[in-house]
């Protein structure tokens, strides 16, 4: 009966070992694939040039400066409309709507939202942001639907994070005379703080790489670099998107596999830099 249980348990171990070693051999195939086809546009002129016509029109000579200014700055009002929105709606659900029942209904209407397809986001968007309250298509109006996108994401994994602080702490801080919200800045926010780095990651990937919202919101492959959040501006996705549908491959496709390898770099290089965030909390703050 144990050899049984023993034997299973191997079968088991090597399903999961076999799993995971394919997503590890696809995810390494995908990217060397865009290595392999992109390393050869980068060079300095493609980094700092924006797009500009050629002679036939289409937008497929320059560079991808323009993109990967308007994606940063893109980025950035996302981080600051969308993370603090949804860590501190997160925090009002968990600690102070949690024993209400209603509390559960709000959750599962999160839990909803974060499975609803980008292009629904981006109708939302147009009809909201650039059309009633008149923001155009714009930086401003792209921002706010990425943000609303990623709202879900963010809260959810920021109600798991704190979650999983023991009750011990709470109950210890509140013991010694602190009030709930000196428990909560002080005491339970920074022993979650890696869970909700790791939430924040995930929401600022997917944003990255989104297209259908930018394309009814404000992107414009022609657009000059934003000078205030009203104007258009120029993303990265949708330059890869442009590229992939041009009539002339043989000039747009290697620009494209350019553009997607830089994307992949900046997302690294903000994955990186939020992992070494997280870590030095984990490192701080254990229990």
């Amino acid at each position: 009966m144990m050899m049984n249980r023993k034997n299973k348990e191997r079968v088991f171990f090597w399903i999961f070992r076999g799993c995971a070693a394919a997503v590890v051999i696809f995810l390494t195939i995908i990217i060397m694939f865009v290595i392999v086809n992109g390393i050869g546009t980068i060079d300095w002129d493609f980094l700092t040039q924006s797009p500009m016509p050629n002679e036939t029109g289409a937008l497929v000579d320059g560079g991808i400066f323009g993109p990967i200014v308007g994606t940063l700055m893109l980025m950035g009002l996302v981080l600051v409309i969308a993370i603090p929105v949804g860590v501190l709606g997160a925090v009002f659900l968990v600690e102070y709507c949690g024993s209400y029942k209603w509390s559960r209904y709000m959750w599962m209407t999160v839990n909803n939202l974060a499975g609803v397809p980008s292009i629904v986001w981006a109708l939302l968007g147009v009809g909201i942001f650039v059309y009633y309250l008149s923001f155009g298509l714009s930086l401003i109006s792209a921002a706010i639907t990425l943000s609303l996108m990623i709202l879900p994401i963010v809260m959810v994994s920021t109600k798991e994070a704190l979650e999983a602080v023991p009750d011990s702490i709470y109950d210890a801080s509140i013991g010694l005379g602190a009030t709930k919200w000196q428990t909560i800045i002080h005491h339970i926010l920074p022993y979650s703080a890696s869970g909700i780095i790791t939430g924040i990651i995930l929401s600022l990937s997917r944003a990255g790489g989104e297209t259908a919202p930018l394309l009814l919101t404000g992107v414009a492959l022609n657009a000059a670099i934003p000078l205030s959040i009203f104007d258009q501006f120029q993303a990265l996705p949708y330059y890869i998107y442009m590229m992939t549908s041009a009539s002339d491959r043989a000039s747009a496709y290697p620009m494209a596999y350019g553009a997607a390898l830089v994307l992949i770099v900046i997302v690294v290089v903000m994955n990186l830099a939020a992992a070494t965030l997280r870590n030095r909390y984990r490192e701080k703050y254990k229990w």
